[in-house]
């Protein structure tokens, strides 16, 4: 691409194959680090891949860290972005503003370190250092680099008050406690709100919010018995129950005997495929399921509600809602047993 001039807000000029789709859709953007007048160059320190797509490299490759990371420098290399192309899904990254072009949007100036909040699927992206300071062993990765920015892409600066790997984990899933919270508050009366996948990342967030948002009794859903001990120690939920939430009778009746019926509003957190119909099995009649995972099949939910006679809105979490980096960052601070587990998780991604 040549430098100067003004691209598409969405990025068109980005599209290097097919012609004609939007840069998510793409087979193949142009990382070019010379600049539209609307753009904005990254220079890249972290990248966040998303938890289903870590997961399925780490399964794939049988958790060798170098085979993780030669796929990872292999995809960026051939699609000029972080596109899995098994999960279709990416991640999102921190870095600090090179270049702001005069006529972008965004508000940024170079020196800002920002999270980007818009998916790597969509991020023009190369990378320069082969991932060599990236242990393999972590969503979080060290990296050097670029990313380019559209005139509708959406970064926040980051807060000086959070150490940054907490920050961009707190970012990465900002959508789900936006949308949870919008969500319940929206119900009539105080719903019952079940988090399949409560111990993570969105879902201890999605608790967090569904409490502040009024619901009247919240549940957390996990697969293993030491993250149940950990989230009932952390008191995010008024019940904590454990199943494989792939097992759709198993789901239904651990929120079944945690309730005395089923919840009014189920929100998927969970990042591994095969959840969808134990969320709509556990979820009441007239009542909603918010699916966040990026490994949710929406055919299979879509199939599976209407097999099951089940008269339920399901929603889609896009990862944007208004205010949706101010809420969670805002939980995060006012709510200790969030931050707690959010820096649990995070302590190995500080000393990288």
């Amino acid at each position: 691409m040549s430098d100067g001039g003004t691209g598409t807000a969405v990025g068109l000029h980005r599209v290097l194959e097919p012609a004609g789709v939007l840069p998510q859709a793409a087979d193949r953007l142009d990382p070019d680090p010379r600049i539209r007048d609307d753009e904005v160059r990254i220079g890249v320190e972290r990248l966040n891949l998303d938890a289903a797509s870590y997961r399925q490299l780490h399964t794939a490759h049988g958790g060798d860290p170098g085979a993780i990371r030669a796929e990872v420098l292999r995809i960026v290399a051939e699609r000029g972005k972080m596109h899995n192309p098994v999960t279709g899904s990416g991640g999102m990254l921190v870095g600090v503003v090179e270049e702001a072009g005069p006529e972008s949007p965004l508000g940024l100036r170079p020196g800002d370190r920002v999270a980007t909040l818009v998916s790597l699927t969509l991020t023009p992206l190369a990378i320069t250092d082969g991932l060599a300071r990236w242990d393999g062993l972590s969503e979080q990765v060290p990296a050097q680099g670029h990313a380019i920015l559209f005139a509708r892409s959406i970064a926040a600066v980051l807060p000086g008050d959070l150490p940054v790997p907490l920050a961009l984990a707190v970012m990465d899933v900002c959508g789900a406690p936006a949308l949870t919270h919008r969500v319940v508050a929206s119900q009539e009366g105080a719903p019952v709100v079940a988090v399949l996948g409560a111990a993570g990342k969105s879902g201890s967030l999605s608790l967090a919010a569904a409490r502040r948002a009024g619901a009247s009794r919240v549940i957390g859903l996990v697969p293993t018995a030491e993250e149940e001990k950990r989230l009932a120690a952390a008191g995010l939920a008024d019940a904590v129950v454990r199943a494989d939430a792939r097992d759709p009778v198993a789901v239904a009746a651990a929120i079944q005997r945690a309730n005395g019926g089923p919840a009014d509003v189920t929100v998927v957190c969970v990042d591994v495929p095969g959840c969808e119909h134990g969320a709509i099995l556990a979820t009441a009649p007239g009542g909603t399921v918010v699916f966040f995972s990026m490994a949710t099949s929406f055919p299979a939910a879509a199939l599976g509600a209407e097999g099951l006679a089940a008269d339920v809105t399901m929603l889609i979490g896009n990862g944007y809602v208004p205010g949706h980096a101010e809420t969670a960052l805002d939980l995060v601070r006012s709510e200790p047993a969030v931050r707690a587990l959010f820096t649990a998780r995070t302590a190995g991604d500080s000393a990288q």
